[in-house]
């Protein structure tokens, strides 16, 4: 851990993107948080504070306390802050603006603490996406608006946690919203996160040239350097555990225009179902529409509130998964 007055604030940033437990792959363990902040009390840091922002439209605050967060507060005296209503200091870098939450932006050491997952449209979220949840929700939006990979490295380059840990237990190696967990018992932990997604992606069974907003850190010039710096922390049960594909299968049936993670999310997870029921034949060569880029557009099929105006469609912000799957079942 990089050396830093012990009056120093420090951050915690776990991630909790929906209300999903550890176990089911898509959210940080807790007892890799409590152990963080036993260490740094031990140490004698006293103030310390959690900080998270679940993805657009779910609720940082039933996060927290489904998974006990309220609970760690009041045990260990720790802060807890919802990013989502935080305040937010307006920061530009490569032409690319954002807001990002001042509790964050002012800490004297941020701890960044991803799960290593799969993503539906990123292929991996880790160490350089988990810093997402330092934004406001207009500006995640944004993010997708402008494609993810730029905005996310260019994210990377104003916000520097001084130290990754990386909850790679059992993560969700296809769904970010879990629910397919993949045991590895694999941890590890790095001083730069762009080195350690780069690492991670080879664990993945991809490269990190596949992975685009590695590339775009590359090619931006925000990467410190090309090595892969990272301390592996356990003994993975499992070296060689890759996403299955599924993912990728059921995407040829999307059609995502700046579409935001949380309803892509919901379209893959009712394309998987309605596919396990046999429905999918019954696309053809049908797409569903998908993302703000459709707000003005009249598509066969879409889901969620910027697809409204489809023949058919789903609606909600974000739309759910049962809501869009009882549209794929009424097409005859």
């Amino acid at each position: 851990m990089p050396e830093i007055s012990r009056s120093s604030s420090i951050v915690l940033k776990p991630n909790l993107v929906t209300l999903s437990s550890p176990e089911e792959g898509a959210t940080t363990h807790t007892s890799i948080v409590e152990t963080v902040i036993e260490y740094l009390q031990e140490e004698g840091f006293k103030d310390i504070t959690i900080a998270e922002g679940s993805w657009v439209g779910a609720s940082t605050e039933e996060c927290y306390r489904k998974l006990g967060y309220y609970s760690i507060r009041d045990r260990y005296g720790v802060k807890l802050v919802d990013t989502k209503k935080d305040r937010f200091r307006k920061v530009s870098a490569y032409g690319i603006g954002m807001e990002i939450s001042e509790t964050c932006l002012n800490a004297g050491l941020l701890i960044n603490i991803p799960v290593l997952k799969g993503h539906c449209q990123t292929l991996m979220t880790h160490a350089m996406k988990n810093l997402k949840g330092c934004l406001s929700d207009k500006s995640k939006r944004d993010f997708h608006r402008l494609g993810l990979d730029t905005p996310i490295a260019v994210l990377n380059s104003i916000l520097h946690p001084g130290l990754t840990i990386s909850d790679s237990i059992c993560g969700d190696l296809d769904f970010e919203e879990g629910g397919n967990p993949v045991e590895t018992d694999r941890m590890m932990a790095s001083t730069d996160p762009i080195a350690l997604d780069a690492y991670a992606s080879t664990l993945m069974g991809y490269t990190p040239e596949d992975i685009g907003y590695i590339r775009e850190a590359i090619a931006l010039g925000i990467a410190k350097s090309p090595e892969w710096e990272v301390e592996e922390l356990s003994k993975p049960v499992s070296a060689s555990a890759k996403p299955n594909g599924t993912v990728k299968q059921l995407s040829a049936y999307t059609a995502p225009v700046e579409a935001c993670s949380a309803c892509y999310a919901s379209l893959i997870r009712a394309l998987k179902i309605f596919g396990d029921e046999g429905g999918l034949r019954k696309l053809g060569n049908k797409k569903i529409a998908i993302g703000q880029g459709y707000r003005n557009a009249s598509p066969e099929l879409g889901a969620g509130l910027c697809c409204r105006n489809a023949v058919k469609h789903a609606g909600g912000c974000p739309a759910s998964a049962k809501d869009i799957l009882e549209m794929l079942r009424s097409i005859q």
